[in-house]
């Protein structure tokens, strides 16, 4: 039996009520650390910070200020990497990015949701996936469980409720294929704004 179910199992209630208390506020105030550590004016002083908080983040990507978080030690960040400025990356069902991906500006990405016909408002939720060279254009919102495949293109203000296939363009509300992108695709990314 683990320490943890031990202590459940054989600590008072008062004792098991402040260490919940305690875990919610630190898990609140992280958030709003990382929060403030988007406004810092540096790439290096943010990837710092974003890696002590578990966040896999190599040095050839970038992101940019003002992105949001939650769980960040369940995203995993590919090389070569640019996410635009005010991005949310919800890690808590696990966010994977994979190489050379272009996030645009104000993209949300979620892993967990409310369930609408719960009787207690359950949430619900899976992994997202992105594939190397995707590409999820200014303010689309991607919902969990979705796999976005690679080389395929997010347009501007889609929501993505269903997987994408490979090299496919979608856009829309909800995203519905477009049409085909070319394959042979070979470019790196991970550029960053200076300050920002």
């Amino acid at each position: 039996m683990t320490l943890k179910a031990t202590l459940k199992r054989h600590a008072p209630a008062p004792v098991l009520r402040a260490a919940a208390w305690r875990r919610d506020v630190w898990g609140d105030l992280r958030l709003r650390l990382l929060t403030s550590a988007g406004r810092i004016p540096s790439h290096r002083a943010r990837k710092v910070i974003y890696r002590n908080c578990g966040m896999r983040l190599p040095t050839s990507s970038a992101i940019h200020w003002r992105a949001e978080f939650y769980a960040p030690e369940r995203i995993v960040i590919g090389e070569n990497v640019t996410i635009g400025d005010t991005c949310f990356l919800d890690g808590r069902s696990g966010l994977s990015i994979g190489d050379s991906v272009n996030l645009g500006s104000r993209v949300h990405i979620y892993t967990r949701e409310h369930d609408v016909d719960s009787p207690t408002f359950a949430e619900t939720g899976g992994p997202v996936a992105i594939g190397d060279h995707a590409w999820v254009a200014s303010h689309a919102i991607v919902l969990p469980g979705v796999t976005i495949g690679q080389g395929a293109v997010v347009a501007a203000g889609a929501v993505v409720t269903k997987d994408v296939e490979p090299f496919t363009v979608v856009g829309g509300n909800p995203a519905r294929p477009i049409r085909k992108r070319n394959e042979d695709l070979r470019y790196r990314l991970g550029y960053a704004k200076r300050f920002v």
